[in-house]
């Protein structure tokens, strides 16, 4: 007779087989006997999203932990869509457009039109469900989306978003418009189907973002053709974009843009009196203390004899820790921490802080793995520019940029950072988009920190050690402010510490 040990190796060896001619990370009863689905699941292999479908998980997560379900959310949306109706089904204009223009939140609920559908909601694994809405499809429906979903085009989205998105997503609007080269297809669609208040409202959204070529060219045709409509500016205020074919830069541009009053009116940490030679003086009596917190956070075990024995040199990549990741992490945050280091005596001796963050930050990434490199454990080119792969933030229903974004999205970053006159805001929303971003496959929080704290440097602020304690409460503000454009509680966050 089998031992449990044999029979669940058995049902993972189907799973394999599974996942090698299908999808990766989504199973449904029928790709397995309800046998091996039973004994996966009792193991945490797989979770039930619905009855009948399953996310393949990690049996070493925390209970109740949602990363796979939330990387593979979209992955289970369009299989469990085709499955259902066929090709007669897309997502809402809305959630279209959100995907057009780089949001990478997970929704609470995914609308999905189709003729089939009968007007219920299905509930999926918390807070997350479907609303299958009885409608009528789009004139084309577009699959080109890193997902494979049936999506309205962008151009038909535009016409067809309602008043509430453009009140309640004005970022995802103003995005959407900005990547639209001219009004040839959206023209298409309004003179053969007569839209005219639905004309009047794009009229006016382009007007705002100073697309004024756009609205010129749609109302002169329209008008032309004979229709009549009412031109008006569904936004509650005029914010000018133009043209930008990446969404990533646009997004970024105006989440930038709606945050940083926001940081102003709640940043209240007080500016030090220290001289450049005391700063840098107390930020390397600092070293210990901000090491073992900002490895801490991330999980690494650290104790006062390990960042002794890094700081001292005596910790050697081919002794005995060779093997242990915590005292391959503390020699690597020494080493980050002396170019970060450099870099603020620099930006304290007159130097542009957004310019030389430019210049080093991927020197403090480098200098950071190196000692992995020395021990053979990774590649030397897997430290050398942004990631070529996904990467998923633990529980968060952000998913970080995709990499073909990565370049965009930090070159933006870069120059949002000399545009703004703001050090505090520089600082915070610093940390927070570069997070966001998430530019490499690991390493980002404490990056981040050190960008936080570089730029507060260059204001005058003192070093500022997230600590551990309270790792929670900083980690749910950035999630605010990543799903929910909410960037008060981590300003509020920052200036408690």
């Amino acid at each position: 007779m089998a031992t449990i040990a044999e029979l669940l190796a058995s049902s993972l060896n189907v799973l394999k087989q599974v996942q090698q001619n299908g999808d990766f990370t989504i199973v449904k009863s029928g790709d397995i006997s309800p046998t091996h689905i039973k004994r996966l699941v009792n193991n945490n292999f797989l979770r039930q999203i619905i009855k009948g479908w399953y996310v393949i998980t990690d049996p070493r997560a925390m209970p109740g932990d949602s990363t796979a379900w939330y990387a593979s959310f979209w992955s289970f949306i369009a299989r469990y869509a085709k499955e259902r109706y066929g090709n007669d089904w897309c997502l809402s204009a809305e959630q279209s457009l959100a995907i057009y223009t780089g949001s990478t939140i997970v929704p609470n609920q995914v609308l999905i039109r189709t003729p089939k559908g009968n007007n219920y909601v299905v509930e999926l694994i918390p807070p997350t469900s479907i609303f299958n809405l009885g409608a009528e499809l789009p004139s084309k429906i577009d699959t080109n989306n890193p997902y494979k979903l049936n999506l309205y085009t962008i151009h038909e989205a535009i016409i067809v978003a309602t008043p509430t998105m453009y009140r309640n997503d004005a970022l995802t609007m103003r995005t959407a418009l900005a990547m639209v080269r001219d009004g040839s297809e959206i023209l298409k669609i309004l003179v053969d189907t007569g839209q005219t208040v639905r004309a009047g409202r794009v009229i006016g959204a382009f007007r705002n973002i100073g697309r004024a070529d756009i609205a010129d060219e749609i109302a002169g045709t329209m008008k032309r053709i004979g229709y009549v409509f009412q031109e008006e500016d569904p936004f509650t205020e005029v914010v000018k974009v133009g043209l930008s074919p990446s969404p990533y830069a646009t997004r970024l541009r105006l989440m930038w843009k709606n945050m940083r009053e926001d940081v102003i009116a709640n940043f209240t940490r007080s500016k030090s009196s220290f001289s450049s030679n005391e700063f840098l003086e107390r930020m390397e009596a600092q070293y210990k203390l901000d090491a073992y917190h900002s490895l801490s956070i991330e999980g690494y075990r650290v104790t006062d004899e390990l960042i002794n024995k890094v700081r001292s040199g005596a910790w050697k990549p081919d002794g005995d820790d060779a093997d242990s990741k915590n005292a391959l992490a503390a020699r690597g945050y020494w080493q980050a921490f002396q170019a970060v280091k450099k870099s603020v005596s620099d930006i304290l001796g007159g130097g542009n802080s957004a310019n030389i963050a430019e210049r080093d930050l991927s020197v403090w990434h480098s200098e950071m793995f190196m000692p992995c490199v020395a021990a053979g454990i990774i590649k030397p080119s897997d430290i050398v520019g942004y990631r070529s792969h996904q990467v998923y933030i633990r529980n968060s229903m952000h998913t970080p940029l995709n990499s073909d974004a990565l370049r965009d999205a930090m070159t933006t970053l870069f120059e949002l950072l000399k545009e703004e006159p703001e050090a505090s805001v520089r600082a915070v929303l610093g940390h927070f988009v570069f997070t966001y971003i998430h530019p490499y496959m690991d390493g980002n929080g404490r990056v981040g920190r050190f960008l936080m704290n570089t730029m507060l440097a260059s204001g005058g602020y003192d070093w500022v050690i997230i600590p551990v304690e309270r790792r929670d409460e900083y980690m749910v503000a950035l999630e605010k402010a990543s799903v929910a454009g909410d960037i008060v509680p981590f300003v509020k966050f920052l200036s408690s510490i």
